[in-house]
């Protein structure tokens, strides 16, 4: 018992801007971070195991067990956030089990943790993440019986303590449109009302600066392949469907089977550079292979992960072995110890 409370209490390791705990998040959030963190998180960045109606291999508690059991973390969440910090949590879609029928099993479970009373927090915005390379699910109703189609999109739900909590939607502003661009060029555009009601004046839109706000509505891939992503180039540097990358080989070449639901990379450095400046401190309570950790220490904000799973913790320090990564003040991972 001695020695597993130890294990808790320390990080499994370490980089230059942070460090991840293997541990089950209800133990640290309520005793070591408790003490060390309170009211200095800016944002909790996490996917929580989805709230799936079948058990699946990364684990998750189902129906109104799995309700009480998230919503039991808002005050803990709440306690570390600074005033202006927020938390967003990314929840996918649920099934009934052996019908066609989508549960209502994720909008319980928001609802529940938002309006728990001891964490006083506000929802501030909802946003949908399209994802078009997602494997068409649910697969008995959408491969074999055909009744229903692909299920690609999640939800992300922003919440904070404060009405206004920091925000700049200039830090992730996305590149202007062709058409906006040859707006642009040649300083002309039809003004005037629209059948919208809207009154669009000759100025409206003839200042540059420097690209579009972002909608609520995120592309992992653009939805319609004739025209170019529009992606902020500080958020989304890393392309979801490329297996290519460092971390899948580096899985490969040790054997090791990634992690089956990992949160995308575009989305954790969107809401980091949306949500935060360099050196913010950024907490992943339900870390997987730690995508919120390395998109923080890509982007230069402080980082705290927790990770139950042992075999995840092991994987994830994959991640940071990137010589692409802070090359010039890299520092090898090793145990819990910086080199």
């Amino acid at each position: 018992m001695i020695e597993e409370r130890r294990k808790r209490n320390y990080p499994k390791y370490y980089t230059r801007l942070g460090c991840c705990y293997n541990a089950n998040a209800e133990d640290v959030l309520s005793t070591t971070l408790k003490r060390k963190y309170s009211g200095q998180v800016q944002l909790i960045l996490t996917s929580p195991p989805f709230p799936l109606n079948q058990k699946k291999q990364y684990g998750n508690l189902q129906g109104q067990e799995y309700i009480e059991w998230l919503a039991g973390f808002a005050p803990l969440f709440a306690r570390l956030l600074t005033p202006d910090g927020s938390i967003v949590m990314e929840l996918g879609n649920a099934w009934e089990k052996g019908s066609p029928v989508q549960s209502l099993l994720p909008m319980k479970t928001l609802l529940a943790f938002v309006e728990n009373q001891e964490a006083g927090l506000k929802l501030c915005q909802e946003f949908i993440c399209h994802n078009p390379a997602r494997l068409p699910s649910p697969a008995q109703w959408v491969n074999i019986e055909r009744c229903r189609v692909t299920d690609s999109y999640t939800h992300i739900w922003w919440m904070a303590k404060s009405d206004r909590p920091k925000a700049d939607n200039r830090k992730v502003l996305r590149p202007y449109s062709k058409s906006m661009e040859h707006l642009h060029d040649t300083q002309q555009y039809n003004a005037g009302k629209r059948p919208s009601g809207h009154n669009i004046s000759e100025s409206s839109f003839l200042i540059n600066h420097g690209g579009s706000i972002m909608p609520n509505a995120l592309e992992i891939e653009s939805i319609d392949p004739t025209k170019d992503p529009r992606l902020p180039s500080n958020a989304f540097s890393i392309s979801n469907t490329n297996s290519a990358d460092h971390y899948h080989r580096a899985c490969r070449e040790q054997d090791i089977l990634p992690h089956p639901a990992r949160m995308a990379p575009e989305l954790a450095s969107f809401f980091i550079n949306f949500l935060t400046d360099p050196g913010d401190l950024v907490l992943d309570p339900f870390a997987g292979s730690n995508t919120t950790g390395y998109c923080a220490e890509l982007n230069g904000r402080q980082w705290v992960s927790i990770e139950a799973r042992e075999d995840y913790v092991k994987q994830s320090r994959l991640r940071f072995t990137d010589l692409d990564l802070h090359t010039d003040k890299r520092k090898r991972i090793k145990g819990g110890k910086k080199e």
